[in-house]
């Protein structure tokens, strides 16, 4: 089988395309001929600088779309050949990929391979920021960060859906911020957006505050809260020193700081992973949210997806489609 592997740390030029031997399912584990493998901004920072990589050689890939291939010792509740979505550890840029049975999911029904490989990280994240960690209640004010991204994108839908008074969001530029507003949100600023929350806001400032970035973002998101307000981190894209908030920040409005990262819930709370991915994928059902993909590539042109993703002008979702082969 194709699969896509760095064995140093760079630019994306150092995905190569290899051919290997087809791996097989341990005990609790799926095997997946993988349809499509979404591609993550996890997935440049494990390229770039190590994260969450254990060892040289290293295959990205943490979610894909496919067909259950063959089920490891002690999986049930599947079958072979059945279409799944999956988050994985690891992995998923190839033909075939492993994942533990608890990240996998039978499709939604309704949904076609090629929606359900946005599904296993971006819905679940952004259901858990706006319900179960960011508690959004009908009326409140909501502001996301990377608002034109694959998160952001679903965030905004399922905020306004919740019954958000007003939804707003934060792009890198003005096309990206156009972008946004069709999906949920009454405003959208592009850079720097303090002073405009505030104005925006009447000077109150806003009741919940998705925060991907990090660094100096995360400061002026956390200056951007009204009283009793909720700022929930789930990322560090700006690769800036951890953030660390104490009294002086907390106590003079009452605010709050939360985190979240779907990885890691999938490590330490498996069964609170998939009862909120199970939530979450119902919204897509229900027709509550679109995942809009807005770029496919074949798995070896994985260095092109990634390259693409860093100029910082993709917007919605990216996607390697496993089947395909370039002309």
């Amino acid at each position: 089988m194709r699969a896509i592997e760095f064995g140093q740390y760079g630019g994306p030029d150092v995905l190569k395309v290899l051919e290997t031997g087809v791996p097989d399912p341990g005990p609790g584990q799926v095997g997946i001929d993988v349809a499509y493998a979404g591609v993550n901004f996890a997935d440049l920072k494990a390229r770039t600088e190590g994260y969450r990589v254990a060892a040289l050689p290293f295959r990205p890939g943490l979610e894909v779309s496919g067909r259950v291939r063959a089920l490891g010792a002690g999986t049930r509740g599947l079958t072979v050949g059945q279409e799944v979505t999956a988050l994985t550890d690891g992995g998923g840029y190839a033909e075939v990929a492993l994942a533990d049975a608890t990240t996998v999911f039978p499709l939604p029904a309704g949904l076609d391979l090629r929606t359900a490989a946005t599904l296993p990280t971006v819905l679940p994240t952004a259901y858990a920021l706006v319900h179960a960690v960011g508690r959004l209640q009908p009326g409140e004010s909501v502001l996301v960060q990377g608002a034109a991204g694959g998160i952001g994108t679903v965030a905004g839908q399922l905020a306004k859906a919740a019954g958000a008074g007003r939804v707003y969001g934060v792009a890198s530029s003005a096309q990206k911020a156009d972008y946004a507003r069709a999906y949920g949100y009454d405003d959208v600023f592009a850079g720097d957006f303090h002073k405009s929350v505030i104005e925006a806001t009447g000077g109150r400032g806003v009741d919940l505050a998705l925060d991907p970035v990090g660094g100096e973002t995360f400061r002026g998101a956390l200056a951007s809260l009204a009283v009793f307000g909720r700022l929930v981190s789930f990322g560090n894209a700006s690769s800036a020193e951890a953030w660390a908030v104490g009294q002086p920040e907390l106590y003079p409005r009452g605010i709050s700081v939360s985190g979240f990262s779907i990885l890691t819930l999938a490590k330490t709370a498996p069964a609170a992973l998939r009862t909120l991915a199970e939530r979450a994928f119902a919204s897509v059902a229900e027709g509550t949210v679109s995942l809009p993909v807005t770029a496919e590539f074949p798995l070896t042109e994985a260095a092109e997806a990634h390259r693409l993703m860093e100029t910082r002008t993709s917007t919605g979702k990216l996607l390697l489609n496993a089947t395909a082969h370039p002309a």
